[in-house]
């Protein structure tokens, strides 16, 4: 069974940074794609960063120049690199991953900015 798990979450003063990570389990193949997205209370879930095996990048205005997604395609691992942190980019943070027809998402860490 195919797991994801984000770590990395927390509190940051505004221009802060944080590094989310996600973790996949229980696969024997790479990922097509993986990504995050993430949820504020009373908004929909949106996309943040994705990353296409091959390494094509595609990221949000709101967050594009200020944070950065990478892969470790070998170890199955998606990271997000967030920096200059505003108070809009609380939210629950979530990993998603595509492989063979399928998406799994993680259980998702909350990011909160705030002074």
């Amino acid at each position: 069974q195919v797991q994801l798990v984000e770590s990395g979450g927390g509190l940051v003063h505004p221009g802060g940074s944080l590094r989310l990570s996600c973790e996949a389990s229980g696969t024997n193949f790479r990922f097509t794609s993986m990504g995050w997205y993430r949820q504020a209370p009373g908004k929909e879930r949106e996309l943040v960063a994705v990353m296409i095996s091959g390494g094509n990048k595609r990221y949000a205005d709101s967050v594009l120049g200020r944070f950065t997604i990478s892969r470790d395609n070998y170890k199955n691992m998606v990271f997000l690199q967030m920096n200059s942190l505003k108070p809009e980019d609380t939210a629950v943070y979530y990993c998603k991953a595509n492989g063979r027809g399928h998406d799994y998402w993680g259980q998702g860490t909350q990011v909160t900015v705030s002074s």
